[in-house]
């Protein structure tokens, strides 16, 4: 199977490739200087382009896998970077799916992203793909058009959407973001810790997406989060139990507000997500409970 794959040296992108290498042929969008840097032995199956440009239609590819984007939470949302946020990935999705639209022999699976923040903040409500009832905040935004854009493509091949919630891996993500204050005896809950972290570990979220590429009965939005939700104040004290550290910090509202701005709502606003589509099609996670997740990534 030949994939063209954007995203490819970001966390999942690359993860994916280093897993799969040796199933499937890549074709990696990417601006890098030194993208093969990203992946581990990489093999003759991974090829690296630097633009779409030069492509009239998608007929040499069986599939497309599209995870580019700039990351929500580096920097500070400023109008500049709310604006790179949305355009890096509305445009190369509307780009991908004209292609595909204008392919006689389309690929047959199109595996675009999106986040679970399309369902905005939600409290302590389970919420599964079908929930409609959504918060309208700058997260949905960035995915409603997103997803549009994926949509386009709709009637010429075979659509999932990943609504991605926090990627647990052992070296980058939020994890590697978390890790020094505990490590410091410094951990603990952010502000009253009742908010919902939806999460799925990386090895879930590689196989889930091979496994949306083979099962050609699977089409439409899925949800990529572990079965098991926890509010933050869990997250925290498995964490620190984890790590064998105290939880005994707590991190304010207000600190969280003038050190992130905006974008501290997505630390203090959750949502209770559950990949119902993806267990209604028997997809096994091997890593269902947070406690074993961190044991496998920490231990």
């Amino acid at each position: 199977m030949k994939i063209l794959i954007t995203g490819g040296t970001g966390l999942i992108g690359s993860a994916f490739i280093n897993k799969f290498q040796h199933k499937y042929q890549f074709e990696v969008l990417t601006r890098q200087e030194t993208p093969l840097s990203c992946f581990a032995n990489p093999t003759k199956n991974i090829n690296i382009i630097n633009s779409l440009s030069h492509l009239k239609n998608l007929d040499d590819y069986d599939a497309v896998i599209n995870l580019a984007g700039e990351p929500i939470v580096n920097k500070r949302w400023s109008q500049k970077q709310k604006h790179l946020i949305c355009q890096s990935r509305w445009q190369l999705t509307e780009e991908i799916s004209k292609l595909i639209i204008d392919s006689s022999q389309p690929p047959k699976t199109f595996i675009s992203g999106s986040a679970i923040g399309f369902y905005g903040r939600q409290g302590d409500i389970e919420i599964d793909e079908e929930f409609t009832d959504v918060h309208p905040e700058f997260s949905h935004e960035i995915c409603k058009l997103w997803e549009e854009k994926a949509g386009l493509a709709n009637d010429k091949t075979r659509l999932c959407i990943i609504r991605t919630g926090v990627v647990l891996a052992s070296h980058g993500g939020a994890l590697s973001k978390m890790l020094p204050a505990y490590k410091w005896g410094l951990g603990g809950k952010l502000s009253h810790g009742q908010q919902y972290m939806s999460w799925i570990h990386i090895d879930d979220m590689l196989n889930g997406i091979d496994f949306l590429l083979n099962q050609t009965s699977c089409r439409g939005i899925f949800n990529f989060t572990a079965p098991s939700p926890v509010t933050n104040a869990e997250f925290s004290k498995t964490l620190a139990a984890t790590l064998n550290r105290p939880n005994l910090a707590t991190m304010p509202e207000f600190v969280l507000k003038l050190l992130f701005g905006e974008m501290s709502d997505l630390l203090l606003f959750g949502q209770k997500v559950i990949p119902k589509k993806l267990l209604a099609q028997h997809f096994h996670f091997n890593y269902p409970q947070l406690a074993g997740a961190l044991d496998q990534l920490l231990i």
